[in-house]
């Protein structure tokens, strides 16, 4: 899902630091709620993909 991107790149999209989303990937923080959302709209998914509530990239 990550487009090729690294997570200094995805970090910026969020507007934090890379270390702060590594922790976020690893599951060692919680994720804010906005930063799904934000992910979802840069990579035009659901957001019950982005959050692996589903398969489906865009459930009707």
């Amino acid at each position: 899902m990550n487009a090729g991107l690294g997570q200094t790149k995805i970090a910026e999209i969020l507007g934090i630091q890379q270390t702060v989303y590594s922790r976020y990937e690893r599951g060692f923080q919680t994720i804010l709620l906005h930063f799904p959302v934000k992910l979802a709209d840069f990579y035009n998914k659901s957001t019950d993909y982005i959050l692996n509530l589903t398969n489906e990239i865009n459930p009707h």
